[in-house]
């Protein structure tokens, strides 16, 4: 049996030209609630090996096991969000999975060609890179990992949005937080 490359997937993470409409969609069949963060501060981001500065909200909600994470950007500056084939209607842009080091997984994946085409860090020192997963031969859009490393701020949060949808009954489906 092989091992795979990734832990299992924890989040389904798509663009969204409209957060508010994309929530209300979610919840008209039972998933969130969710929490927005709007105009997200990076401490550090990089785009293909460049420095990026990007405006962008995301909302992140709970489906069983899985996160759905809604994602507008806000500005049109080149990103993993605006160049991917389903940017303009939106759609399945990544696949998270949790890794205890963003650094030793990039490491580990260079071996097998796998590279980070945007990464870095939250203001809050949440620490994540998204790999080239979905350029890969015979891969497809949608198809891209995001590694998101484990901590106490990430924990917190994602802990939070689970434990909001426990018998969640579809009030008050889009929660602003911070």
């Amino acid at each position: 049996m092989t091992t795979p490359l990734f832990g299992p997937v924890i989040q389904l993470g798509f663009v969204v030209p409209n957060i508010e409409a994309a929530v209300a969609h979610w919840a008209s069949i039972g998933v969130g609630p969710f929490f927005l963060l709007e105009h997200i501060q990076f401490g550090r981001c990089h785009f293909r090996g460049r420095p990026l500065s990007i405006d962008m909200s995301v909302a992140v909600g709970q489906w069983g096991t899985v996160q759905v994470e809604l994602i507008r950007q806000h500005c049109d500056t080149p990103s993993i969000y605006t160049t991917f084939d389903g940017s303009t209607r939106g759609g399945l842009q990544h696949l998270g999975v949790m890794t205890t080091s963003v650094s030793d997984s990039l490491a580990r994946l260079a071996e097998r060609g796998v590279e980070p085409v945007q990464a870095g860090e939250t203001a809050t020192g949440i620490r994540f890179a998204y790999v080239n997963t979905d350029e890969l031969t015979g891969a497809h859009p949608g198809g891209m990992i995001e590694l998101i490393e484990s901590g106490p701020a990430i924990d917190e949060f994602f802990s939070l949005v689970r434990k909001a949808a426990v018998d969640w009954g579809g009030r008050d489906a889009l929660r602003k937080l911070g």
